[in-house]
């Protein structure tokens, strides 16, 4: 018991199978003309020139670096200026003596009068 109707689908397929066919070249060339084509490039991004400045931030590491910078600065300045009690006793205790530097000095030669003219 054969149905005709495999027979005639094995010999399809058998046909099928011997055939090859191959694109030819002028289609090839032309559908990887429009593939290279279509293919992304990558963006001529100019580069800025840094000046002086812009170099030397790039040295220290940007601007999260030269902020830092920037607030140690200002907290030494402060603490150089106004220190608290605990830095004069441990700078008293391993000196051996107190030192005070006044720079707001109320004996300035302008408050005793020696400019005044008589």
């Amino acid at each position: 018991m054969t149905n005709p109707n495999d027979d005639m689908l094995d010999d399809l397929f058998a046909q099928a199978r011997r055939e090859t066919s191959a694109p030819s070249d002028d289609l090839m060339a032309r559908v990887l003309a429009d593939a290279s084509a279509m293919q992304p490039r990558p963006a001529a991004v100019p580069t800025p020139q840094m000046g002086l400045w812009g170099r030397m931030l790039d040295v220290v590491g940007g601007w999260p670096a030269a902020s830092s910078l920037a607030a140690a600065t200002v907290a030494g300045i402060w603490v150089g200026v106004a220190p608290p009690s605990s830095v004069e006793d441990l700078t008293a205790t391993v000196l051996g003596d107190e030192v005070n530097i006044s720079l707001f000095s109320a004996d300035l030669l302008l408050d005793v009068g020696v400019l005044d003219d008589g």
